[in-house]
């Protein structure tokens, strides 16, 4: 018995290894392989929970993404306890634009496409500075009160809804 067990390889966690990406990485995200550093993207944020990128096509002078760090999918998939998340997203923004000189938040825009409407179905929260500065198609593709674009605050808003009709 000892001998079969010698014969068969010791089993190692390889999801810890410090080459392999960490736990909650989608390996055909490119949001996933952007936080992990495997695109060559400029991160403006990085901790355990946040990270913060520029958008590849900008819809305003200041274009940020705000992604969870692991692996979360789209709006649609969150739940009630997902709340802190998205606040804690929002705030990010918040700081990347302070960063960069933008203190009018009353011209910015916070939001999420809304399934199926989704180029990526890694959670990302679009914050676009000044709104006032967006063209024509930006403002069409991140549209107020349309099928496809969200708010931060309306989804928190539907987040925390959910809780109490069950």
């Amino acid at each position: 018995m000892a001998e079969i067990e010698a014969a068969q390889p010791a089993q190692v966690d390889v999801s810890k290894s410090s080459n392999d990406p960490a736990e909650g990485y989608e390996k055909k995200c490119i949001f996933c392989k952007i936080v992990n550093k495997e695109m060559g993207t400029e991160l403006l944020h990085c901790d355990e929970e946040i990270s913060c990128f520029r958008d590849i096509k900008p819809g305003a002078p200041h274009h940020y993404l705000i992604v969870p760090t692991k692996h979360v999918g789209n709006c649609k998939s969150l739940r009630k306890e997902n709340v802190p998340l998205v606040k804690r997203m929002v705030e990010t923004g918040k700081e990347i634009l302070q960063k960069n000189n933008i203190t009018d938040l009353n011209d910015v825009r916070f939001g999420f496409h809304w399934p199926p409407f989704c180029s990526v179905t890694h959670l990302h929260l679009h914050v676009l500075a000044p709104a006032s500065q967006m063209g024509f198609m930006s403002r069409l593709f991140y549209r107020l009160n349309s099928y496809w674009f969200i708010t931060a605050d309306q989804l928190i808003e539907l987040l925390n809804s959910k809780g109490d009709t069950n």
